[in-house]
């Protein structure tokens, strides 16, 4: 997922810094991979290019200015349009665990071990969240129960990729 839009998606809440996006993008959409400051503002400068997004006040304090950013109306609407545009299924069909196991399939590596090495990560990452579940914001247990449900989804093709090895070689 690109992070330009929900970046933009948090502007239209409150106008902000692009420091002070960069620490709400972080904390609310990406728990594992924090945002790179330099695609905060290249997106925000993106932004002003396209007018989603204008430049509300500029502060001077000791060292650089600060530009304190606002949605426009073209912002409001951009979010709109891409909130209620369904995510093609396609971006689901190929993965990097596939690509692996196939690697290893015609490559002569064991693609079981690629299989059960996997099963450990994904297996401890689910102890993980589940711990975490427990005394997580509202917020945070929407996010936590979608990662839940795409490992879930990933061991059950782990485990059918697990039984048709023999038919795949």
């Amino acid at each position: 997922m690109s992070a330009a839009l929900p970046l933009l998606a948090l502007l239209e809440q409150e106008p902000a810094h692009g420091y002070t996006l960069k620490q709400r993008y972080d904390d609310r959409f990406s728990r594992t991979r924090p945002l790179a400051f330099g695609q905060v503002y290249a997106a925000l400068s993106r932004f002003e290019t396209k007018g989603w997004a204008e430049v509300a006040e500029v502060e001077v304090v000791d060292g650089p200015e600060r530009k304190r950013y606002r949605i426009t109306e073209d912002g409001v609407e951009a979010i709109t349009e891409w909130v209620y545009t369904p995510q093609q299924p396609t971006e689901f069909a190929m993965s990097n665990l596939y690509t692996r196991v196939s690697v290893a399939l015609t490559s002569g590596r064991s693609a079981a071990e690629v299989l059960d090495r996997q099963r450990v990560q994904h297996l401890a990452r689910m102890r993980e969240l589940t711990q975490e579940r427990k005394t997580a914001t509202p917020a945070a247990q929407l996010a936590i129960t979608y990662e839940l449900a795409h490992l879930d989804a990933d061991l059950r093709w782990i485990e059918e990729a697990g039984t048709r090895l023999e038919d795949l070689r």
